[in-house]
């Protein structure tokens, strides 16, 4: 069986977690497929194949010029899909419809509407169904899970809670030694922050992160973890000048390879993260994670495991989160 599974958008770090589950579900009932993911680019490189071990290919649709897009597309037809799916778990790709019809796969699987959003690309599908994942308030977890059922693909509730990144011995050694070597000990709680997000709305206020933790650093004597990826270095390095000016210790975290961040996470006591990347990270690692959410979805996108909280803004505005009502969901959780 030979499966390709289209997400040349929303192929972002946290949407590629958030499919694990379907792709778990497919080789539960297809042990012997073979899945290839046809991504797009993306902001950073990303590991696919470590952070997915049930990926066995990955193909890059490249559209710079004529002779790489007829490159994509042999490969894509040599591969001869016998499904392909079109996740469609936020909107409808024109694009992701036209490569599974072209891909060659008989049986195509995918989305007929989202609420009253129809799909006007489903006549290219030849398995499809409408789903109420707005109105039900549906995480993208059981989104993507609910088009697999389509092919008789599932999990059970405990097989999705139980779900979790593994991380070698080895790479959790470097990981504490890590710690050690910056806190010396592990005698007060090492909490982590992550004020950066790839768009501009899904970010908490620099100052208001800065007051976070000061309050915290004075008041339960934490020990101060913040992380920081490519796209984030002016905003950390504007919060370290903040905590700097209030004789506040901390260590920055930046750039280093994803399983060693997911191992470093899965040791906090906390992790406090706008919506972004690292949040699913952090979260499929296992680490106790308070995301703030503001014109995202809290019960669509914050990782839904039982360590983990969120807290939603009250308006479309992240903004509207009050320092006080963090500070006080952090004294809960520590």
């Amino acid at each position: 069986m030979r499966i390709i599974i289209i997400r040349q958008k929303n192929n972002q770090l946290g949407d590629l977690l958030c499919s694990l589950p379907a792709y778990i579900a497919i080789k539960k009932f297809y042990p012997d497929s073979k899945i290839t993911l046809i991504t797009g680019k993306t902001n950073y490189p990303i590991p696919y194949q470590y952070l997915i071990s049930q990926i066995d290919y990955v193909i890059e649709m490249k559209r710079d010029n004529i002779s790489l897009t007829l490159s994509f597309l042999k490969s894509l037809r040599n591969f001869k899909p016998d499904i392909a799916i079109v996740p469609s778990t936020m909107s409808f790709s024109r694009t992701s419809h036209i490569l599974a019809l072209l891909s060659g796969a008989k049986e195509r699987v995918g989305v007929k509407a989202i609420d009253k959003q129809k799909n006007k690309f489903a006549f290219l599908l030849t398995n499809k169904r409408p789903f109420n994942w707005d109105s039900e308030r549906v995480h993208q977890i059981n989104r993507i899970l609910d088009v697999v059922k389509q092919i008789g693909c599932e999990l059970t509730p405990e097989e999705i809670k139980g779900l979790k990144l593994h991380y070698s011995n080895d790479t959790l050694k470097k990981a504490r030694d890590f710690l050690v070597s910056i806190f010396s000990n592990f005698n007060n709680p090492i909490v982590g922050f992550h004020a950066g997000a790839g768009k501009v709305d899904n970010r908490w206020n620099i100052d208001k992160f800065a007051e976070l933790a000061l309050k915290l650093y004075r008041e339960y004597k934490v020990r101060i973890l913040l992380t920081a990826g490519q796209i984030d270095e002016i905003i950390v390095e504007e919060l370290s000048k903040k905590l700097a000016s209030q004789s506040v210790h901390f260590h920055i975290v930046k750039n280093v390879e994803i399983k060693f961040l997911g191992a470093l996470l899965s040791m906090l006591d906390l992790y406090i993260t706008n919506d972004t990347g690292v949040m699913h990270l952090a979260g499929f690692s296992g680490a106790k994670v308070l995301s703030l959410f503001g014109p995202t979805k809290g019960y669509e996108w914050a990782p839904p495991f039982e360590k983990c909280k969120y807290i939603q803004s009250p308006t479309n505005n992240i903004n509207d989160i009050s320092v006080e009502e963090v500070f006080s969901t952090v004294s809960n959780l520590l």
